[in-house]
């Protein structure tokens, strides 16, 4: 597959659109204005320079990269794409949308539509386009460069074919380590990691523990990389939010229900290291 379009420029769309283009592929990404599509090429640029700054990436290989890239407001551009990788905010009204508009102009009668979603059902996606054949989920993980693991999720519609193609793209091509999971609410890493994030929450919220003492905890007790509550920030209190209600929504069992200062958190705007401040406070 060696030509690549994403749609969304955000923190996952810019790293999927990173990956895709160091690996080779001819890249068009879509953004919905000039806006977030300055900010994305922006945050691409600090990724790849960064990655030469540590040594890991050679400069040849950065400049090699930036030129497989290109960036429109313009849907149609992705119409001759081999596969699309949607990446837009969890929303599942604003994901149906896209797949309808991919649906539409996507050519390519073998083009593979996939969606990063975190906890939208894949079946809900792939019936809103005529080709459910060809969709399916593929899950990065945040920062997309550094971490190696995709989650590859069939919806029950799911062509072998299609399944097959995706995990040698992500395994050969991409070179990160794919597990399968079924097409249910957060499948396998935020059905085990969105529970143990909302028991932080709670246990903040009702004052046993501060903030800080919760992440120290969990650091050095128990040799995690970063507490729940960074991790939280890290992911974003929106997207965390969204794919609790999803699991909520699914299984309806009372651990993951969203508490209040999750909820209240985000409707201040509060999200974590994309806007500054969540549970901790973070510099520009």
């Amino acid at each position: 597959m060696d030509r690549v379009g994403v749609v969304g420029c955000g923190l996952m769309g810019s790293g999927i659109a990173e990956v895709a283009a160091r690996a080779g592929a001819d890249v068009v990404v879509v953004e919905r204005n000039a806006e977030a599509l300055a900010a994305g090429v922006a945050r691409i640029e600090k990724s790849l320079t960064r990655a030469v700054a540590a040594g890991k990436l050679p400069e040849e290989e950065a400049n090699r990269a930036r030129g497989h890239l290109s960036f429109s407001e313009d849907f149609t551009r992705l119409h001759d794409r081999e596969i699309v990788v949607e990446a837009v905010a969890e929303d599942e009204a604003t994901k149906l949308q896209v797949f309808q508009r991919l649906d539409a102009v996507v050519t390519d009668p073998g083009a593979i539509l996939a969606t990063n979603t975190s906890s939208i059902p894949i079946i809900k996606l792939a019936m809103a386009t005529k080709r459910p054949e060809q969709v399916i989920g593929m899950h990065f993980f945040n920062p997309v460069p550094v971490l190696k693991l995709v989650e590859v999720i069939s919806s029950l519609l799911t062509s072998p074919e299609t399944t097959a193609r995706v995990r040698e793209y992500a395994t050969t091509t991409l070179a990160k380590k794919v597990i399968s999971s079924p097409d249910r609410a957060g499948f396998v890493v935020n059905a085990l990691l969105i529970p143990y994030l909302l028991s932080a929450i709670r246990m903040l919220e009702s004052g046993f523990a501060s903030a800080e003492d919760i992440d120290t905890g969990m650091v050095v007790g128990c040799a995690h990389p970063m507490g729940p509550l960074a991790l939280t920030d890290l992911i974003g209190l929106d997207t965390t939010l969204a794919v609790a209600d999803s699991l909520y929504a699914e299984f309806k069992e009372s651990h993951l229900a969203p508490p209040p200062l999750l909820s209240r958190m985000v409707q201040a705007g509060l999200l974590g290291r994309k806007s500054g401040q969540g549970f901790f406070a973070y510099r520009a």
